[in-house]
This record gives C-alpha cells, sequence and structure tokens, in this order.
C-alpha cells in the first residue's frame, strides 16, 4: 500500500482543511463538497483524511463492518452474538465516475443463483464505505442512476439490493466526500443538498506559497516514507486533536441564542427545507468542540454558514456560490440577542493554528439595460454618429437577458446508445426492460425469464438431476433496456445587426437562458457557435458546463451583417470533430435567427448550401424563429427545410403555450408551408 501524502503537509486551503477535520470530529455533519480548479490538492487532502480518522472496532469475519458494541440486526452476515471483533483503520472508499450498479451496491451471482439455488451475494461499495469515507473524484459527472442510489443511502444510512427474486439490505452509513471542477457542469440540486459543507479551492497566487507546494511535492514524489516519517509528530497532534475533540463533542452546549442565529440566518439567505438548520447546528458544535470549548460562540454560527450556505442558496445552475458576508453579519448581530456571549479581544478563528474563515459574495452580473432609444439599431451609428467607446464601428454593448422560462422538450429522433441522461430515447443499462439478447463481453443485467428458456430445453441432454437448473455461459440472455440519454445540444446564435434592438435581442438570450437550463436539467452536453459581421466563432466549444455558456451568452455583443452560412458551416466542423471523441453522443442544433443571410456574394444560395449538409447527414435540427413585426418574411421557417428540421417562434417555444405539448425534432426534411 502506497503511502499517502500527510494531511498536515498540505499547504495552504485551510477551508478544505478545515471542512474535513469538522467532519472528522462529527460525521453526523453530513460529508464535504469540494469545488475547484484541477491540481489544486482536492483529492489528497481527501485521502490523507482517513490515516486521521479514528480506527474502528468490527465484528471479526463480518463483510459488512458491524460494530461489535451494536451490531446490524439485519446484516446478511448476522446474526453477530458477541463473538470476537477487531480493530482496523477507517476506510476511504473510492467511487469511480464509469461505476456499474453492481459494483456500487453489490451483486448477486447470477450462476450459482440459478445451478445451486443459493442466494451468494457479493457485497459493494456502499458495504465497504460504512463506517468510513466514501469519495467520488468528479462527483458531477456521476450517472444519474449512480447518484439516485447514493441519495436513498445516505438519507436512510443502508443500501437495498432488489433483483431477481433476492432481496438484501445491509447498513451504509459513510462520510461522502466529492471533488468537482465547475468548468465542468454542475450537481443536481438532490446531490447538492445532501453535502453538509462545501468549500471553494483556487491556486495560490502567491510565489512564496507555489514554491512551497512544490517543493513538498518533489520531496514526497522522491522518497514518500520519508517524507512521511518527517512530518509524523504534526501528524500525531492532530489526530489526537480530533480525538479529543470526539470525546468533547457530547459535552457542546448549543443555546438558544446561537440557535436563534442560526435559524434566522438559514431564513435570510431563503434556503430551502430545515437540512440547512441541522447542518449549521452540528458544524456550529464541532467547531466548538475542535476548538476546546463547550459552549458555541457567535463565531461559531459566523463559520458555520460560510461552510454550510452557499451551496444551498443558489436559485438557479447560473447563481454564483458563496455568501454576502455583510449581509451575514447584519443578521448576526441583529440576532444575537442579550443573552450572547461578549465579543471576544481576539481574532475569531475557531482553529488558532491554520483553518480559518471562507465563502464569498456572489458576483455582480452586468450592468441593467440603457433604453432602447439610446442605442442604434443594426449596427448603425448613434445620432451623434459615434460608436460606443471601446467598439468597433456596427458593435453593440451585450444586453442582459430576459427572464428565463420553462420550454418545450426538444429531442432527437430514433434510438440512440449515448450517456445516460433525460432527453432522447436510448438503449441504456437502466430503464424498462423491453427485450433480451445474447451478452457482449460481461453480462451486467439478466434477463431471467430468457435465461431459463434458452437452458429449459437442454435439461434433460445436460443429466439434471437435482433441483437446480443446469445453466451455461450460453444460455445467459443480457436484459436490452430503453431509457434517455443525454445529447449535445449546439447552439447556433445570430448576433448580426438585424437582431440587435435591445429589446429583441433580451428575449433572444432569455430563449436560449431557458434551452440552456433545460439542458442542465436533462443532463447533457452545450457548445455555443455564434456569428456577426463577417465571421463565425466558436464562443464555447462543447462542455458539460452550462454554467459557461450562460457567462458567453450574457457578454455577447451584436451588430454587423448576418453570415449565417459561416455561421453553420462553423457548427458542422465543430459536430464533426465532436463525432470524433465521442461517438456515442447525438446532436441536436438549435439555431436561433431571424433567417436574414446578409454579406459577401450570394448570401442566401450560400446559406441554402450550408444547411443542406446538416440535411444530408440527417442531422436534428430546430429553428428558433426570432423573426418580429407585423410583417414576417418566414425566412426562418424557410432556412429550418433546408436543415430538415422544425421551426418554432419564440413564442411557441414556451411549455405554457400549448399545454402539454411535446414537440420533437423531426429528422426528416419539411418545409414550412
Amino acid at each position: 500500500m502506497s503511502t499517502p501524502f500527510p494531511f498536515t503537509a498540505v499547504v495552504g486551503q485551510d477551508d478544505l482543511r478545515l471542512a474535513l477535520l469538522l467532519n472528522a470530529v462529527s460525521p453526523a455533519v453530513g460529508g464535504v463538497l469540494v469545488r475547484g480548479e484541477k491540481g489544486t490538492a482536492k483529492s489528497t487532502a481527501v485521502r490523507a483524511l482517513s490515516v486521521l480518522m479514528p480506527e474502528v472496532d468490527v465484528v471479526a469475519g463480518c463483510r459488512f463492518s458491524c460494530d461489535p458494541d451494536a451490531p446490524d440486526p439485519a446484516c446478511p452476515d448476522g446474526p453477530h452474538d458477541g463473538g470476537p471483533y477487531l480493530s482496523r483503520p477507517a476506510r476511504t472508499v473510492e467511487l469511480p465516475v464509469g461505476a456499474s450498479e453492481d459494483r456500487l451496491v453489490g451483486a448477486l451471482d447470477i450462476e450459482r443463483a440459478l445451478a445451486e439455488g443459493v442466494k451468494a451475494f457479493e457485497p459493494g461499495l456502499l458495504a465497504d464505505a460504512h463506517r468510513g469515507i466514501l469519495y467520488v473524484d468528479e462527483v458531477n459527472l456521476l450517472h444519474d442512476h449512480l447518484v439516485d442510489l447514493l441519495l436513498d443511502a445516505a438519507a436512510m444510512g443502508a443500501s437495498y439490493v432488489e433483483r431477481e427474486g433476492v432481496s438484501v439490505r445491509h447498513a451504509a452509513r459513510f462520510l461522502l466526500v466529492g471533488t468537482m471542477n465547475p468548468e465542468e457542469g454542475e450537481l443536481r440540486p438532490q446531490l447538492l443538498d445532501r453535502f453538509g459543507l462545501t468549500v471553494e479551492v483556487a491556486a495560490s497566487r502567491e510565489p512564496d506559497q507555489r514554491v512551497e507546494v512544490v517543493r513538498r511535492r518533489l520531496a514526497y514524489d522522491d522518497d514518500p516514507e520519508g517524507f512521511a516519517a518527517r512530518w509524523a509528530d504534526e501528524e500525531s497532534a492532530v489526530r489526537a486533536r480530533i480525538a479529543a475533540a470526539r470525546g468533547l463533542l457530547p459535552s457542546v452546549r448549543l443555546g438558544d441564542p446561537a440557535l436563534r442565529q442560526i435559524a434566522a440566518t438559514c431564513a435570510a439567505f431563503e434556503v430551502d427545507g430545515m437540512r440547512a438548520d441541522i447542518v449549521m447546528a452540528r458544524t456550529a458544535t464541532a467547531l466548538a468542540a475542535w476548538a476546546g470549548r463547550t459552549e458555541v460562540l457567535p463565531e461559531d454560527v459566523r463559520q458555520a454558514a460560510l461552510l454550510a450556505l452557499p451551496h444551498r442558496r443558489r436559485r438557479n445552475p447560473f447563481d454564483a456560490p458563496g455568501l454576502d458576508e455583510d449581509k451575514l453579519d447584519e443578521t448576526l448581530e441583529e440576532f444575537g440577542g442579550p443573552d450572547d456571549d461578549p465579543e471576544p479581544d481576539h481574532d475569531p478563528d475557531p482553529d488558532p493554528d491554520g483553518p480559518g474563515g471562507g465563502g464569498r459574495p456572489p458576483q455582480d452580473g452586468p450592468e441593467g439595460d440603457a433604453p432602447a432609444g439610446d442605442v442604434p439599431a443594426q449596427g448603425e451609428p448613434s445620432q451623434d454618429g459615434r460608436t460606443p467607446a471601446g467598439q468597433g464601428a456596427g458593435e453593440q454593448s451585450p444586453v442582459r437577458a430576459a427572464e428565463p422560462f420553462r420550454t418545450k422538450v426538444l429531442s432527437v429522433p430514433g434510438l440512440g446508445e449515448g450517456a445516460a441522461g433525460r432527453r432522447s430515447r436510448a438503449r441504456t443499462e437502466h430503464g424498462r426492460t423491453t427485450g433480451s439478447r445474447r451478452p457482449r463481453g460481461t453480462l451486467t443485467k439478466l434477463h431471467l425469464a430468457a435465461t431459463v428458456r434458452a437452458a429449459a430445453p437442454h435439461q434433460r441432454a445436460r443429466g439434471r438431476s437435482g433441483p437446480g437448473l443446469v445453466v451455461r455461459r450460453d444460455d445467459l440472455r443480457q436484459a436490452t433496456r430503453e431509457g434517455r440519454e443525454g445529447n449535445l445540444v449546439l447552439f447556433v446564435v445570430d448576433a448580426s445587426g438585424s437582431m440587435a434592438a435591445r429589446q429583441r435581442m433580451g428575449a433572444v438570450k432569455g430563449a436560449v437562458l431557458s434551452l440552456l437550463l433545460d439542458a442542465y436539467q436533462r443532463r447533457d452536453k452545450v457548445g455555443l457557435v455564434t456569428f456577426r459581421g463577417s465571421a463565425a466563432e466558436v464562443a464555447l466549444p462543447p462542455t458539460s458546463s452550462v454554467d459557461a455558456a450562460a457567462a458567453r451568452l450574457e457578454s455577447l455583443p451584436t451588430g454587423g451583417r448576418t453570415p449565417l452560412a459561416a455561421g453553420l458551416l462553423r457548427a458542422h466542423e465543430v459536430l464533426r470533430v465532436e463525432r470524433l471523441r465521442d461517438t456515442a453522443r447525438r446532436p441536436l442544433v438549435v439555431v436561433v435567427t431571424d433567417g436574414r443571410a446578409t454579406g459577401g456574394p450570394e448570401p442566401v444560395a450560400l446559406a441554402g448550401r450550408a444547411a443542406r449538409l446538416f440535411a444530408a447527414e440527417q442531422l436534428a435540427c430546430v429553428v428558433v424563429d426570432c423573426e418580429a413585426g407585423p410583417v414576417r418574411l418566414g425566412l426562418a421557417g424557410r432556412l429550418a427545410g433546408e436543415l430538415g428540421g422544425t421551426a418554432v417562434t419564440l413564442e411557441e417555444l414556451r411549455a405554457d403555450s400549448i399545454a402539454g405539448l411535446v414537440r420533437e425534432v423531426q429528422g426528416t426534411s419539411r418545409r414550412a408551408a
């Protein structure tokens, strides 16, 4: 077993280290979500934590780590009536992003079950993580079905396996720690709320601190055991402090003034439900114990808020995480009450030796829109003949998107085999069973009835004499299932002068923002191509970060001519490259335009030829018709026909325009009437 990097040797990252230590003191806090850029010691710190955790007593021979003082009465390896026990270090179990359901919850030995008639259950990672740490790197990329299983286990403290007539239940209480890079996409709100605390990490910009990081890492890589030995005293001190804080924790008093501050803070930041209040109370108590106190002070409540609330105050996926610390201080002062302890004279850092406060205020958005009459339309100069400062001729400053709305479902026709998601029909490992087939490679989902039918005719020839079926590998049948996949939604947005009127472009951005929200909920990848002036550009290559797409959209300038053909050709090239990277993910192209094509020789004919490339490859396309005014030319509808897709107006895009209507993008050519 390799020697882990010492926890106490991690440079900086005070909030990260504090959040992990508080969970080591009080596992009831509920785990940690670590958000930050790559290369910031997220995984290193998590893996190092297990070395500091106190050892656990387990029943000897129990695969589910039952506590000998309080064994699980429903343990599959039980009942445990006394008997020997042993002490072992707490485990850190890593859940790979691409893990199967069987690997997570456990698997039934199908061949033994059919051939011998026994229920041979092999525990999964949830059983291994019981009374330890379950670590998920890149947790935001975890498949939805695994997220659902984690949610169930975290909520109930147990894992249930129901399949092929076998029912198994075992305890699964663990410290859930996840790391993620927000640039690769956000978490589902349900899983986000399951993490007790969250911290934002970033690489230091101080040269001296970066030098120390490199120096320690090189020393560790050269001699891991020697490096760990040099930090052994510090590690022992922290381990002893954790044990002391655990012993002190039951004696810590959480008074009514502190509870009032906790409740007022959660109410002031409008967090949903009551879990935030409970987590803040447990965190404040752990902070007091970590500091060696038996009384929760206001600074404990403040620090608990900075760790427990940032990820819970997000009202939609595009809100920046963090807290307004001025508002937090005002709330704590207002609801402090006369019974509060006086402000201490010392620095209110709960850990005088290291980790301190965290959090950051939300980022300010773009400034409000100016009146429409103050900005020239279609890239023309203003009335005094000048263009806005810092902009080229014909370019206008970005406008704020209109309020997003719930959109109709746009899906790709046919049956795909892409990554799990919630948009289009696909063959998946999870979903409703539609049939069976011979397994290609490892059997993952047994179709029991089909397997029995395949084996039944051969029982006499195989000399069956006992109660079980004589089953051979050739008899096994894989269940084929149908569910939903995530797609690549590529937005091709017209940012030309014909779209540039402020009120109109605000509505267009609002529509695209609404579609981005829909893509976030359906677990899609997104990309953004824009065209204006004389060329098109890839504003955002395909990514899982819908936040990044929303940020690019918000800062999108407008003006100039309409190089529609250039936009379509650039989008076609993006799809070609992406097919090489991800062959199974099917694209959905959303062109947002009024259909006009100007600039260059024969712009309309060139745009038509570019559009027919999409039709020839039967790519699913939808045109969001942004044409406005009493007289409409129907150019967007004509473009949709050449693309082989459909056209919808901004009004038709709203889900509530026709109750319950679900529009499917057509993969065959259909011209507007």
